[in-house]
Formats: structure tokens, C-alpha cells, sequence
């Protein structure tokens, strides 16, 4: 696939590199590194570019691996993030037997996906993605869809959820699409008041759905509802701060995060050290500090609570605001209450 507005195609052009496919050999340093370095848990989370490129026996022979060094008996947890176009009945097998949650990344009906998430040759995908769904949805895997949204595609929420329902998809994530590194706007980008408009039409979808007792789980607004329960997000982009993960490329080389695979922030390769070198390279902790970096603006905001500042890479380089701030704030005054009096009826269930 060819998707117009691919964040990873920037990544790579910033780098100045290529990406190649991960060996058995580099994985099965990954694997052995990270069981070295977990006390409780591990978690694999496969993307790209496009991972079911590497084929289905790299993921069987990575699974093996897996079981041979999990010495220790942690818990181990799989994932997947495809377009879908590879995923038939052997691959949806695979992913129910090992347990992986898999995203699958869908934009809505054919006329609205097709826009953007296209082919080499310049067709539409959609049919090969729904194709996908179906596989996985008869092999009882788990999956959700995750929906990129630009300019285009942000006046046409109501489409794209009342779709998503026909179909029976009940677990939703809406990312906005990023701009560059340079931070200049193309045809693509989502601005502040297509995103406050789109914020506003899916909550009042999603919560008319949630007092009719039909519940969809959508990431953004479940998080949301956590944190008033006064609990922690899942998601790092509402954390405050960057968090601590690795993402290891074909190669072997480690950044901290998906977005920011540059070499500014390489923290080092799988060959030349561990986890704990990683994690205590001067990269990392410089990624890190930048990451807590707020606009002066944010301590006085009466939803920094829920908001913390927004994930860096949607924060400007210079003033560190978020350029969805106004729209985020909106969006809190209008759909706030609604989501306060939700999670006072859990909190009052859960202490029964």
C-alpha cells in the first residue's frame, strides 16, 4: 500500500534511511534482551510499515522463541497494527490461537478510505481491508479498527460511525493525521476547528448510543472516562509526559517511540547493548525530558486534568502548545458533564 498521508514515510525521509525486514536473528536478540530486562510482563506489538510483510512463519518461529526464552514465566502479551490486505483465514487463525489483539486500520465506507489508503498503483483498498475483517471476525480474533482523520474525512464522522456500527465494529480508535517534522500544513492536515467539530458530532453519537445501553468502545473517550474515575490512561499521549517503550527496527536499531524513529534519537542497536543501556542513554533521558515540555499556558487550564498537555508530537516546536488546544478545550466545556455524571455512576457501582 501507498497511503497519502503516511507519517512513517516522513519518519524514514528524516533519517535519511531505509527500513529492511527483521531477521530470525534480531528477533530472537529482541526476545532474549527483553525477557533480560522485564520483571512482570512483556508486551510485542508488531507495525510498520506494513509487519505481515515479514510473513506468517516469522511471527510462528517468533512465537517459538518466545516460548523457549520466557524463562521466568512472565505474562506475555501480542499485537498487531495492518492494513489488512494480507490477512486471511491462516493468518486469522494464527492471531486467535496466540492471542494477539490486532488493529486493523480502516477510514470508514469505500468512498471515504478509498481517498487515502490506496495501493502501489493507486487503487482503492477498501474491499481487501474488509476482507480482513471478516477473516478475523470468523476466527473469533480479537481486533479493533483505527481510523486515521484528516480534513476530508473529519466532516464525515457521522458516515464513518453509523458504517462502523452496521458492520458491528465495537472497538474504535480515531488518531488525528500528522503533519511533518517541518510542521507545515498540507492537503491533509486537520485543523482546529474541523477537529473540535469532529470531537463534538462523535461524542453526541457515541453517548446517544451508551444511554440506549448499545456501548462502543471508542479509545479516546474511554480514557477520558478513566481519568475522572481517577485513574491512569492507558494512553500515552494523555500520560503528561512521554513514556517508557522501545520500538526496534529491522535492523536492530532502538528509539523510544514510533513517532520519533530519527536519528537524533537512536538510543543505540540490539547488538551493542541491553535494555538497561538503553533505557539509561543520554538520548533517551534528553527524549524524555523534552517530552515534559508544556506550553506556560497549560498549568492554568481548567482541563489540564484530562488533557496534560497532549502528546508531543502534535505540541509546536517553539511554544510547546498543542495545535489542537483550542479545539481540546472546546470539546471538554461541551462533553465534560456528560462524561463527569458516567464516570460518578461507575465509581458508585464499583463500590458496591
Amino acid at each position: 500500500m501507498r497511503c497519502r498521508y503516511c507519517f512513517y514515510c516522513d519518519v524514514l525521509s528524516e533519517r535519511g534511511g531505509t527500513v529492511s525486514r527483521m531477521t530470525d536473528g534480531t528477533a530472537a536478540q529482541l526476545i532474549k534482551k527483553a525477557f533480560g530486562y522485564a520483571r512482570a510482563s512483556v508486551s510485542f506489538a508488531f507495525q510498520g510499515g506494513e509487519p505481515t510483510l515479514a510473513g506468517l512463519d516469522f511471527y510462528r518461529r517468533f512465537v517459538e522463541t518466545v516460548g523457549r526464552e520466557n524463562k521466568k514465566g512472565l505474562a506475555v502479551r501480542y499485537a498487531l497494527q495492518t492494513n489488512g490486505v494480507r490477512i486471511d483465514g491462516d493468518w486469522a487463525a494464527f492471531l486467535k490461537a496466540e492471542n494477539f489483539l490486532t488493529g486493523l486500520s480502516l477510514d470508514g465506507p469505500a468512498e471515504i478510505h478509498d481517498l487515502n489508503r490506496v495501493d502501489a498503483g493507486g487503487g482503492g483498498t477498501h474491499r481487501d481491508v474488509m476482507r480482513a475483517a471478516r477473516a478475523l471476525d470468523r476466527a473469533g480474533a480479537a481486533f479493533n479498527i483505527l481510523s486515521v482523520i484528516t480534513a476530508a474525512t473529519a466532516r464525515h464522522i457521522g458516515k464513518i460511525y453509523a458504517f462502523y456500527k452496521k458492520q458491528g465494529f465495537k472497538y474504535l480508535q480515531f488518531i488525528p493525521c500528522l503533519d511533518g517534522f517541518d510542521g507545515k500544513p498540507d492537503k491533509f492536515s486537520l485543523r482546529g476547528d474541523g477537529y473540535e467539530g469532529f470531537l463534538k458530532r462523535l461524542f453526541d453519537l457515541w453517548y446517544d448510543d451508551f444511554l440506549r445501553g448499545e456501548y462502543i468502545s471508542i479509545r479516546a473517550f474511554d480514557n477520558y472516562i478513566h481519568m475522572l474515575q481517577g485513574l491512569p490512561p492507558e494512553n500515552c499521549a494523555m500520560g503528561g509526559a512521554c513514556g517508557v517503550y522501545y520500538v526496534v527496527e529491522g535492523n536492530g536499531d532502538v528509539y523510544p517511540c514510533d513517532f520519533y524513529c530519527i536519528d537524533s534519537y537512536r538510543l543505540g542497536n540490539l547488538g551493542g547493548g541491553d535494555f538497561t543501556d538503553f533505557e539509561r542513554s543520554a538520548a533517551r533521558e534528553r527524549f524524555a525530558q523534552e517530552g515534559r515540555g508544556h506550553a506556560e499556558t497549560c498549568g492554568a487550564c481548567r482541563h489540564y486534568d484530562l488533557c496534560r498537555g497532549g502528546c508531543r508530537r502534535e505540541r509546536d516546536g517553539v511554544t510547546r502548545a498543542h495545535r489542537f488546544c483550542g479545539a481540546t478545550q472546546a470539546f471538554f466545556d461541551y462533553a465534560r458533564p456528560r462524561m463527569s455524571a458516567i464516570a460518578d455512576s461507575l465509581r458508585r457501582r464499583n463500590a458496591r
